[in-house]
C-alpha cells in the first residue's frame, strides 16, 4: 500500500475529474467509490463520495463534499514526459477549459514545458525531459508562496526529519542576482518521502492564493502508535484538527488514517458503513480500536 496518498477535494466532480484523468494515462483505473451519509459535508444530500484511484500506477483518492474547499495552485501535480508528442497531448486535454499559468514554450530548465490549470482547477505541470529515466510519472509539488514564501527549505528539511524513510535529493537556488529578490531562495527542492517523490519551491510573487485543504497528503498508518506519533509530530493548528485531518506549521494540510479504514470503507454492509462513519466524523485524532467497535457493532 502506498505510504503517502494526495488527496484532491471537489464540490461534485470528484469521480468525473478522475474518470477523465485515468483516461490520460496508462496504468490507471477507478479503484473504488464509496458513499458517505450524514456527514458535515456542503452538499444538498449531506452525503460526500470518496473515490480512491490509480493514475500511472500512483494511488491517488478525491471527495465530493462540496465547494468548501479550492483548488489552487499552491499544489500541482508534474508530469515528466520523454517525448513531445506525449506533451501537446497532455497539454491539449489538461489546458482545454482550463487556466494556463505558464504557457507551454521554451524555458531554460526544459525545450517544453507548461504549468495550467485543468477544466477542474487542479494545477499540473508538464516537462519533457527525454533523456530521465522516469521512476514516478506524476510528483506532487508544493508552492511556498505568501506568509510561506522562503520556507520551502526549511519545509523539506522539517518533512524530511518526520517521515523515518526519507531523503534530500537535490536543491537548487535562485542566484543573488534574481531580478525579483530571491535570491538564496529554493527554485527546486527535491525530496523523497516513504518511497514517493515530491518537491518544494519559493516563490516571492504575490499569487493570492495560499495552502488549503482541497489538496492534503494522506498518511496510511498500521497501528495506534504510529497514528500517534505522526499526530504529535504534525499538528500545530489545533482548531483544524478533525476527523483524522490536521494542519502543520506551514498550514499544509495532512490526514493521518488507519489502514484498515481502507478495508472498512468499502464494506458491502450500508448499516456497517455508517456506523464507522459516526463514529470517525466526531473524532480529531482516530482512534483505531473505536472504529474496530463501530465497525465490529
Amino acid at each position: 500500500m502506498q505510504k503517502i496518498v494526495t488527496h484532491l477535494w471537489y464540490d461534485k466532480e470528484g469521480l468525473e475529474a478522475a474518470e477523465f484523468y485515468i483516461k490520460l494515462f496508462d496504468h490507471s483505473s477507478i479503484d473504488s467509490v464509496v458513499t458517505l451519509n450524514d456527514t458535515p459535508s456542503d452538499t444538498p444530500s449531506g452525503s460526500a463520495e470518496s473515490i480512491v484511484f490509480t493514475l500511472a500506477g500512483q494511488t491517488f483518492m478525491s471527495i465530493s463534499a462540496g465547494p468548501t474547499f479550492k483548488l489552487n495552485p499552491s499544489v500541482s501535480l508534474q508530469v515528466i514526459c520523454n517525448t513531445l508528442a506525449e506533451v501537446n497531448h497532455l497539454w491539449k486535454q489538461l489546458s482545454k477549459k482550463g487556466s494556463i499559468l505558464m504557457p507551454l514554450d521554451t524555458y531554460p530548465f526544459s525545450e517544453r514545458y507548461g504549468w495550467t490549470e485543468d477544466k477542474y482547477g487542479l494545477s499540473w505541470q508538464i516537462i519533457y525531459l527525454p533523456d530521465q529515466l522516469i521512476s514516478q510519472k506524476i510528483t506532487p509539488t508544493i508552492l511556498f508562496t505568501g506568509e510561506q514564501y522562503g520556507k520551502a527549505e526549511e519545509a523539506i528539511e522539517f518533512y524530511t526529519s518526520v517521515f523515518t524513510n526519507a531523503a534530500i535529493d537535490g536543491l537548487s537556488y535562485y542566484s543573488e542576482d534574481d531580478k525579483q529578490g530571491q535570491g538564496g531562495k529554493v527554485m527546486h527542492g527535491m525530496f523523497n518521502l516513504e518511497g514517493q517523490n515530491f518537491v518544494a519551491m519559493d516563490s516571492v510573487i504575490d499569487h493570492g492564493f495560499m495552502f488549503t485543504e482541497a489538496i492534503s497528503f494522506l498518511v496510511n498508518c498500521d497501528t495506534q502508535e504510529e497514528i500517534d506519533y505522526f499526530w504529535e509530530n504534525l499538528s500545530f493548528v489545533p482548531e483544524a484538527e478533525q476527523c483524522g485531518w490536521l494542519k502543520d506549521k506551514y498550514g499544509f494540510s495532512w490526514q493521518i488514517s488507519p489502514t484498515i479504514m481502507n478495508d472498512m470503507m468499502n464494506t458491502t454492509d450500508r448499516v456497517q458503513l455508517d456506523r464507522v462513519t459516526q463514529a470517525f466524523l466526531p473524532m480529531k485524532k482516530i482512534n483505531i480500536a473505536e472504529l474496530r467497535k463501530a465497525y465490529e457493532g
